[in-house]
């Protein structure tokens, strides 16, 4: 709260110094030290203004919707699968080690634009509300077994700090799918899906993901939630 706070009073006395410049009816008298004042202000606000927003958005403005928009449809011209612009986590699927993505709400809408624009086409408004009230974060992870059934009563937590979450709705694959072979016996796939509804976990916090296959062990993904846009 207090670097809101800053950030307020930087803006009140940069819009008082604008209007002083434009206002004033002799320049030449203008203080030099409010002209130092107002270059760096005005330098603060060109880079605060041009930053990127990080950390999870539970509520994109309109501009990062057409970002996300636009994404997926540069993303359809240089012919990358839209599933790529999901966030993703973990090592590579080539070397069958467990990994994922997050489903957030921006990624969610750059990836049903890639899909569309590869038909030519653009989402309507409807379908991208439809992200937008999105109550919860999905998580997913791709797991790998030596049995069909290994995923069976497998489960996540997200833990921040302290806290470990539980997720609100979670489904995994009973029966995995049979991939490749690794030294000469063959490797399944599964995949675990939790949703956490937002505003029960920080969307800025550095979070560490928890899988627990059914089949024993454990896998852990360190995220920083505050770095993902």
């Amino acid at each position: 709260m207090q670097d809101k706070g800053l950030c307020q009073r930087q803006m009140r006395q940069l819009l008082l110094l604008l209007r002083r410049f434009l206002q004033g009816p002799r320049p030449v008298s203008f203080p030099l030290g409010d002209c130092c004042v107002l270059l760096g202000l005005s330098a603060w606000l060109l880079i605060w203004i041009s930053s990127p927003v990080w950390a999870i958005v539970q509520h994109p403005s309109q501009s990062q919707i057409l970002e996300a928009i636009e994404k997926g449809q540069e993303g359809a011209r240089s012919r990358n699968p839209p599933n790529t612009l999901y966030w993703r986590f973990g090592e590579s699927e080539a070397d069958f080690l467990p990994h994922g993505f997050l489903m957030t709400k921006l990624s969610g809408i750059a990836v049903m634009s890639g899909h569309f624009a590869l038909r030519g086409e653009l989402p309507t408004t409807q379908e991208i509300q439809r992200v937008v009230d999105e109550e919860a974060l999905q998580i997913v992870v791709m797991i790998f077994g030596d049995s069909p059934t290994f995923a069976m009563d497998s489960y996540l937590l997200l833990k921040q700090g302290n806290r470990l979450l539980k997720p609100d709705r979670i489904r995994f694959d009973a029966r995995a799918s049979s991939i490749n072979q690794r030294h000469g016996k063959p490797v399944f796939r599964a995949k675990i899906v939790a949703s956490f509804v937002y505003g029960t976990f920080d969307l800025e916090a550095p979070t560490t993901i928890k899988v627990f296959p059914g089949a024993g062990g454990e896998f852990t993904f360190d995220l920083n939630f505050s770095a993902i846009p």
